[in-house]
């Protein structure tokens, strides 16, 4: 059981609710208007998933308390328990139990000492994508993010074991996958899914399709030689202790979680981030000139990334205000006190990083794109625990390292090479799916050589 805080904490209902549907119509409607006005409320909201109460928890203390207790406070609620259903027992959905084994197993493939390695693959891409881009074009730069980042992870996967056609393939189901799984995660009955919509149908298909292709290429890889990729690991691991190894259907869901994670999620992070640059030119402006300094018009290698903190503080700031896993969900597998509310096993707790992002008690002027908030002596003032983008305890996002180098590589070589401005009077209006979208992002390329401001 988890330790009771000194002070109880006030629990505060969410307004607005409705009989039998609860706060389903706030959440499938304006999701981040209501959570980000609920700290306002009290450290403890009670907010209604239909007819099954839930605590959003807004105070960062309280929200480090559950992601450090993972046993107590386990991957559950209708959140995860809809995704579970979806993509298997991944790291990303996995129980306690089942997740404490599979870290163990997959930590490996994400120690430090083999990012420069998987920075190679990464810069390779990145290199034949920007090749291709055409001066004076206007283009969706989130599809273009969205199309880089999934070649990434499938070649960091699989190396060269897996073809175009299914690179395409991957590319075009995860969309239709995520935008799903969020309708499914807020949908108060389950009843609207089981309908033959359209959208439906097209849900169906895409992860039909998702499964299929990636178990041929999985079927494939095992018949060949080790690449030294993230396949290699997953098929290769085994359990000092045990002796045991990843199943077939273990490593199906991997391949799931490592897909999903590596591709919408950074390639949202960084379509805001040059959304949030062309909105504020002088930050703009600073980051070209530290990435002219630093690279002089090449594309940057893993050993430049240390030397660029603005961009790193570029990226922060961007997940501050527009977080990837906006919104996310814990199960109590026994009695637990939180802020001195006593919860009963199988309760269900709820935290937002983006309602704690915007959260004026911890960040000044909080709507406002600021990076040198993140410089050390002001980052000083912030709660550490206000900013847990990947998370917390042994449940932090296993890839954060992969996907810290994989956004920096591309924010500074498209910075070294491109100046991306926003079509005139377009403001992206966020989509809260699984993932943050900036949803389509209509951008011009302008070619740009060091020292070009």
């Amino acid at each position: 059981m988890s330790a009771a805080p000194a002070v109880r904490r006030p629990v505060a209902a969410a307004p607005g609710a409705l009989p039998l549907l609860g706060h389903a119509l706030p959440l499938r409607r304006s999701p981040l208007a209501f959570l980000a006005a609920l700290p306002a409320c009290g450290d403890l909201v009670e907010v209604r998933l239909g007819p099954r109460r839930a605590h959003l928890v807004c105070d960062p203390d309280l929200v480090q308390q559950v992601l450090r207790d993972s046993r107590t406070y386990d991957k559950g609620g209708p959140l995860f328990d809809k995704v579970r259903l979806l993509t298997g027992d991944g790291l990303a959905t996995s129980d306690w139990e089942v997740h404490r084994r599979q870290r163990r197993l997959m930590q490996p493939a994400f120690q430090v000492s083999r990012m420069a390695g998987y920075a190679e693959v990464m810069n390779e891409e990145i290199a034949a994508v920007l090749a291709g881009w055409t001066p004076g074009r206007t283009f969706d730069v989130n599809a273009a993010m969205q199309a880089m980042t999934a070649r990434i992870i499938v070649r960091t996967l699989f190396a060269a074991q897996i073809d175009e056609r299914a690179v395409t393939e991957i590319q075009q189901c995860l969309p239709v996958f995520t935008r799903g799984v969020y309708r499914r995660m807020v949908a108060p009955f389950g009843l609207m899914e089981r309908l033959p919509t359209p959208a439906n149908r097209r849900f169906d298909q895409a992860l039909a399709r998702l499964h299929s292709v990636i178990e041929r290429t999985i079927t494939a890889y095992r018949a060949d030689a080790d690449h030294g990729d993230l396949m290699s690991t997953l098929v290769n691991a085994t359990d000092s202790g045990t002796g045991e190894r990843l199943t077939p259907d273990e490593i199906h869901e991997q391949v799931v979680s490592l897909l999903l994670g590596g591709t919408e999620t950074t390639g949202n992070v960084l379509s805001w981030s040059f959304h949030l640059l062309d909105e504020n030119p002088q930050a703009r402006e600073r980051l070209f000139a530290e990435v002219d300094e630093v690279l002089d018009g090449r594309l940057p290698v893993f050993t430049d990334l240390s030397r660029m903190p603005y961009a790193r503080r570029v990226l922060t700031e961007s997940l501050r205000l527009y977080p990837s896993t906006w919104l996310l969900s814990r199960s109590t597998t026994a009695p637990a006190t939180l802020g001195g509310l006593e919860l009963p096993a199988g309760s269900i707790v709820l935290f937002s990083f983006y309602a704690i992002g915007r959260d004026a008690r911890h960040f000044t002027d909080p709507e406002r794109f600021d990076p040198d908030r993140w410089l050390p002596e002001r980052a000083a003032g912030v709660p550490r625990s206000a900013q847990l983008s990947f998370g917390a305890g042994s449940r932090k996002c296993i890839g954060d390292q992969f996907a810290l180098v994989e956004a920096l590589l591309l924010l500074t070589a498209v910075s070294s090479r491109w100046r991306l401005r926003g079509a005139p009077g377009f403001r992206a209006v966020p989509e809260p799916k699984a993932s943050l979208s900036t949803g389509p992002l209509p951008m011009t390329g302008e070619p740009r050589s060091p020292g070009e401001r």
